[in-house]
């Protein structure tokens, strides 16, 4: 064990946020600490490092471990180059090699037993050296910084002239270089765009010690986690696995605890009416067995009601006008700015209803394609078509279609004026604005909060083509989940950005890849266009091989003996057969998961917490035979 906080308390103001929080940290866990906005993660976060003070419990540290904290904004002040000043990390190899370096120009001068002396520590330094990654931080420190997205002309730049996002990348990249026993990330993504994030997750996985993160990147979690931590209502509960198993149990958690709930409820609401009945009678023993029951009553430890994430935020998207088939046609558009050629003569068209998601790294020119659309930039050259009776509806990233001036009531009432008092009311509600919060100014409420009114005045707009740039930017994971349900349920057309991979493979039907100043089109989710991208680059890796292979290939089989035919032939045969055992196994596993799935919602079962952790258990061998069995199956499969 690494890390263990015990009975952790904080309140602010006399309001809790965290009570009684207790879990443990082992040398390679990879754990998540997920919750709603304002639950307390962070708050937990900075108590472990030191930064705040706890109310009350402890938080233990194993001897002699190291621990690395990265917070959300994380600014770096310094006058050296980016590349400078990740080389600080390596300070201790770098004075280590200045003395190699000493005692070989030392050894030149001396003789007998001082030059041995000499050797001798050379030896030894020289070994340090080695086993320290001497000869490779040079070249790690490098990979470390492409990684996070930073191409080699940007090495010289110096930290002062960076944005506070790039300051967050090379305190990140400083970070992992430390290589501490524990790393604790506070929304490490946010910065980030998604082949950095795919760096980034491969990095945490192989990394040696462990990672305890905050993040609201599901997609992220789930490749990265082996460990759930959930703060809910002050409370803190430890679930194992990645966030879709995770999920999954905390939703049949929730069922069962309702349950009881209601059932509790139900109990108490009839003792109530038979002691109320008791009272009435108004004789002496029944006022008595009245009493009896109440102090009963008393005694019960009352159960509290399970909530669910943001269940009060309602998104209901419906065009009020259905488009023609044809919403969109894009031919030959380009883009520059200076020299900086963002993309060159794409083309594409939008059907009515589809939902489709453009995706590339960060300047690649996304939001470009989104402003030319909606006419706010003009292209350099090329032709944009909207489709009969199109109405948009643009959700902007950065909030520019919301007035900083105004209060939120005032921005939803100036842009629809025949809704009444009570009408704006209640459209605000549903995006959990309530009392006067409607009269606080939009420049005065955060990120998230302006998200929050830029989706209601979208969900008013009744618009039938949707264009969003970074949908989910400051929204929780149950917010984000909320929007997706109302997407899928949208009959009209969307087109977004958006480096959220989740939200992508649950809401898109094609994704458009903008890279190398192009646009290729991918049909299917986000699964689907990972699976083919690797297929593509795979090929690409290969085709020299295959072709300078190809003529051996047919000679060596043209020069195959009748009996290593029917050897090759006997080794087909045996593949072929394992195949179909493996398939019928997956399908009777997939089947029993089926059923273990049905057995936990029924109802004298999803109140059985026993029963349900045994199911779950045999639910998490079965998912990991049928890992184990894809395994087989792919690479018997990918076998010649």
């Amino acid at each position: 064990m690494i890390l263990s906080c015990q009975n952790i308390c904080k309140s602010f103001n006399e309001k809790s946020i965290l009570k009684n929080v207790s879990f443990h940290i082992e040398d390679q866990d990879k754990a998540a600490i997920v919750g709603i906005n304002g639950a307390g993660k962070t708050t937990l976060l900075r108590i472990i490092v030191g930064e705040m003070d706890a109310d009350e419990g402890n938080i233990t540290f194993s001897k002699n471990k190291s621990f690395g904290y990265l917070a959300q904004h994380q600014s770096v002040d310094s006058s050296r180059t980016i590349y400078d000043e990740l080389l600080t990390v390596k300070q201790d190899i770098i004075n280590l090699e200045t003395r190699i370096r000493k005692t070989e120009q030392e050894m030149k001068t001396v003789s007998g037993q001082e030059l041995e002396q000499l050797m001798n520590t050379y030896s030894m330094l020289t070994h340090q050296f080695e086993s320290n990654g001497g000869y490779t931080y040079r070249s790690e420190l490098t990979g470390v910084l492409k990684g996070l997205g930073f191409p080699e002309e940007d090495f010289s730049k110096s930290i002062s002239t960076l944005s506070g996002g790039q300051k967050t990348r090379v305190a990140l990249g400083k970070l992992l270089l430390l290589k501490p026993d524990l790393i604790m990330l506070d929304e490490p993504t946010n910065h980030l765009d998604m082949s950095s994030i795919t760096w980034l997750e491969t990095y945490l996985l192989n990394y040696k010690g462990a990672v305890v993160i905050v993040s609201h990147d599901r997609y992220f979690l789930d490749r990265i986690s082996n460990k759930i931590i959930e703060i809910d209502q002050t409370k803190a509960t430890v679930f194992s696995g990645n966030y879709s198993n995770y999920a999954i149990k905390k939703e049949a958690l929730r069922t069962a605890q309702l349950k009881a709930y209601m059932n509790q409820q139900q109990e108490i609401k009839h003792q109530e009416e038979v002691i109320a009945k008791l009272k009435s009678f108004n004789r002496e023993k029944s006022i008595k067995r009245a009493e009896s029951r109440e102090k009963m009553l008393e005694k019960i430890e009352r159960l509290e009601k399970p909530t669910q994430a943001r269940a009060d935020m309602h998104i209901s998207l419906e065009p009020k006008y259905i488009s023609g088939n044809d919403v969109l046609s894009m031919e030959g558009l380009s883009k520059s700015f200076g020299s900086l050629k963002l993309f060159e003569n794409i083309s594409f068209q939008l059907k009515k209803g589809e939902h489709v998601a453009i995706i590339g790294d960060n300047g690649t020119g996304k939001t470009t394609i989104l402003k030319i659309i909606n006419g706010l930039l003009a292209p350099d050259s090329g032709i944009i078509r909207l489709g009969t009776n199109v109405h948009i509806g643009y959700y902007d990233q950065e909030h520019h279609v919301l007035h900083m001036e105004k209060t939120l009531f005032e921005e939803i009432s100036d842009d629809y004026p025949n809704l009444t008092n009570t009408e704006i009311r209640n459209t605000l509600a549903a995006f959990l604005f309530t009392g006067d919060d409607v009269f606080k100014l939009i420049g005065d409420i955060s990120g998230g909060e302006r998200g929050r009114v830029s989706l209601a005045k979208l969900m008013l707009s009744e618009s039938n083509f949707l264009i969003l740039d970074e949908p989910t930017n400051h929204l929780d994971i149950s917010s984000k989940e909320i929007l997706e349900d109302a997407l899928n349920n949208y009959t009209g057309t969307v087109l977004y950005v958006s480096h959220d991979r989740y939200f992508i493979n649950r809401t898109a039907s094609r994704i458009l890849d903008l890279s190398g100043n192009t646009l290729t089109n991918y049909l299917g989710n986000y699964d689907y266009y990972l699976e083919k991208k690797q297929e593509s680059i795979a090929a690409s890796l290969s085709a020299d091989t295959a072709a300078v292979s190809h003529a051996e290939e047919n000679s060596s089989a043209a020069k195959l003996s009748w009996k290593e035919q029917k050897e090759q032939q006997a080794r087909q045969r045996k593949k072929e057969n394992e195949i179909k055992r493996i398939e019928e196994r997956i399908e009777m596993l997939e089947n029993k998961d089926g059923e273990i799935d049905s057995q936990m919602a029924r109802p004298d079962v999803c109140t059985n917490v026993a029963r349900l952790q045994e199911l779950s258990k045999e639910k998490d061998s079965i998912h990991a035979e049928l890992d184990s069995l894809m395994e087989r199956w792919e690479a018997l499969e990918s076998e010649s």
